[in-house]
């Protein structure tokens, strides 16, 4: 058996993992919204100190938040997280500030689990989760079409198992 070397994947996510990401984020920006309100609303303006700054500061920084998560996070997070199985291993790079790069041996490979949530579900998306009895704990390929993520998970499930096979 070959050594897998750690590399850059060569799979990008599909592109409705953008819209999942962009309405998460419409989603916590209306929660953020919500609440600045209520803090407009229900905090007296007539305090002193820095209310006043914060009347309009408040709102200001939780619009320019929500127009970065909304507008440009989705298409940077899809520029940068990569997956890809080979033979030998599973690779994914995560992150765009920190960026981690992930290699798990099909040989180490216990469980594989597909899991769907909502969200997921509505734009047909799959998570593929790979647990490993390493102490790093579980690596997840995120939001891959649920197709492919039932076939990825089959597959490495397949081969690890006929990997233990011929270990013992």
């Amino acid at each position: 058996m070959t050594t897998a070397h750690v590399r850059e994947p060569a799979w990008s996510l599909p592109r409705s993992a953008i819209g999942l990401w962009v309405t998460e984020s419409l989603i916590s920006a209306a929660v953020t919204a919500v609440v600045v309100i209520a803090l407009l609303v229900w905090v007296p303006g007539d305090l002193g100190g820095p209310v006043p700054f914060l009347r309009w500061a408040v709102p200001v920084v939780a619009v320019l938040e929500a127009l970065v998560s909304i507008v440009v996070r989705p298409w940077l997070k899809h520029r940068v997280y990569r997956w890809e199985v080979t033979g030998d291993a599973v690779f994914t790079r995560t992150g765009w500030l920190s960026q981690t790069w992930t290699l798990v041996p099909v040989s180490r490979i216990q469980t594989v689990d597909v899991t769907r949530g909502l969200l997921q579900q509505m734009f047909g998306l799959a998570t593929v989760a790979v647990f490993t009895a390493s102490s790093q704990g579980t690596v997840h390929i995120w939001h891959l079409e649920h197709g492919v993520a039932q076939r990825v998970a089959a597959d490495l499930a397949e081969r690890a198992e006929r990997t233990r096979d011929q270990a013992t």
